[in-house]
């Protein structure tokens, strides 16, 4: 805390306790007092005196004159911003003398900073820190102090440059350390104190990161629809639980579960090969420390065993014989399959993928066969052909006209007998007519 400006009051009586200087033809001056230290801004009283009554007071500072008596001024200077030397003046006997008193302005620094800290640190590697010290007077008596917490790092005194630096070698020791730095503005031997300012403290973060990259253990070859779970690890971190980890298969961003025990890492994930994955991904494992990074890479083959289903190689076919056909059957699997479709009975080929006329030929069974090198799958397909035969259609119409014609020879004998039962039945209710109009 910054001590009131002083304020010198000096009766008359203080002058006969100045300094004395002779002046030329014996006149003396003197002033009081011959030095003074005051907080910038502040004020204080000079008095000059001598044994004549021509005295004044030679000054940059505002100045008013606040007492007199015989051979004495007092003057009161105010608002002093800078160091200065007020001359005391007495113009006696046609010859003019002077005596001057120092004034030395004190001010504490308006800026003390430690400068931002790395984000992380590597242990082992040095450590520089910046201070900055902007204004604080006066710098003989100004000293710049570097902490780390409580501990003296560094010391400069006497400091002329708004820039202090020190190096530390940063170790383990220092992961969450505050370092700062304090100014002292020691005027103890002025009959004041030590008055100091300190910066706000920048917390640091060590670490360190081996050179080897991760282990990375995980299977080379995986089947569609199954799940396998991968691992990485990687020993000698500090501080282990700082550590960021990432484990990515091709573009599928995994979320591993982290486990940490003092400088080994482990981490796992579960991994599921779906079937628009098939083929070759890289699976990567990224360790992230502090600004530095380590990673493996593994190359994981994702693969289906063949398969034939009703989509790609339907099971039945039904074409007119004639008509312009395309056969199709694919096979389906990582590494891709080779189909070979025949005949069950005459092993002949089916045409596959070819545009053709339908021949009544390719109709019967099939057996089709996709084979890899992770396994085989069988598949039936029955292909039918429609034609028409020539015989077979005079038949139809000779047993057409056959039909037909008994057909209506049924129809005329029914309808034959009808019209004689009828007639029978008519004449016989004819007769039994004319029995009852004939009389007895």
């Amino acid at each position: 805390m910054a001590p009131d400006a002083t304020q010198l009051t000096l009766p008359a009586i203080l002058t006969l306790l100045g300094v004395l200087l002779p002046g030329p033809g014996g006149a003396q001056i003197s002033v009081q007092p011959p030095k003074a230290i005051i907080p910038r801004g502040g004020s204080v009283q000079v008095n000059c005196s001598d044994s004549c009554d021509l005295l004044g007071l030679e000054t940059q500072s505002i100045k008013r004159e606040v007492a007199h008596g015989n051979n004495w001024k007092t003057y009161e200077l105010s608002n002093i911003q800078e160091d200065g030397s007020p001359i005391c003046f007495s113009n006696c006997h046609k010859q003019q003398t002077k005596v001057a008193t120092s004034i030395t302005v004190y001010w504490f620094p308006e800026r003390v900073e430690l400068e931002s800290l790395p984000h992380w640190q590597p242990v082992g590697k040095n450590l520089t820190l910046r201070c900055q010290v902007e204004g604080g007077a006066p710098r003989p008596h100004l000293s710049v102090v570097l902490l780390r917490g409580e501990e003296e790092l560094s010391r400069q005194m006497k400091v002329n440059l708004t820039e202090v630096t020190a190096t530390v070698l940063a170790g383990r020791d220092d992961h969450g350390a505050n370092f700062s730095c304090r100014t002292e503005l020691d005027l103890r031997s002025e009959g004041l104190g030590l008055f100091q300012n300190i910066s706000v403290p920048r917390q640091l973060r060590t670490f360190v990161l081996p050179v080897t990259n991760p282990h990375l253990a995980t299977p080379l070859i995986m089947e569609v629809g199954t799940r396998q779970l991968v691992n990485c690890t990687l020993v000698g971190l500090f501080p282990a639980s700082e550590a960021q980890v990432q484990l990515v298969l091709g573009d599928q961003k995994l979320e591993p579960t982290i486990k940490y025990n003092d400088d080994f890492l482990w981490a796992s994930a579960w991994v599921e090969a779906k079937p628009k994955e098939e083929g070759n991904h890289q699976l990567t494992c990224a360790v992230t420390l502090g600004n530095e990074s380590r990673m493996s890479h593994q190359t994981v083959t994702i693969y289906n065993g063949p398969q034939l289903n009703e989509k790609d190689c339907p099971g039945n076919w039904t074409w007119q014989e004639g008509s312009q056909q395309t056969l199709r059957c694919q096979a389906s699997g990582n590494p891709t399959p080779k189909l070979d479709c025949r005949q069950n009975g005459t092993g002949s080929l089916l045409p596959i993928g070819d545009l053709h006329p339908v021949k009544r030929e390719i109709a019967g069974t099939y057996v089709c066969r996709a084979k890899s090198s992770r396994g085989e799958v069988i598949r039936q397909v029955i292909v039918n052909v429609i034609y028409h035969d020539n015989n077979m259609i005079i038949i139809m119409l000779v047993t057409a006209a056959f039909i037909v014609s008994v057909v209506l020879t049924g129809a005329y004998l029914y309808n034959r007998q009808r019209k004689i039962r009828e007639y029978k039945l008519q004449k016989a209710q004819e007769a039994a007519a004319m029995k009852l109009n004939t009389p007895p």
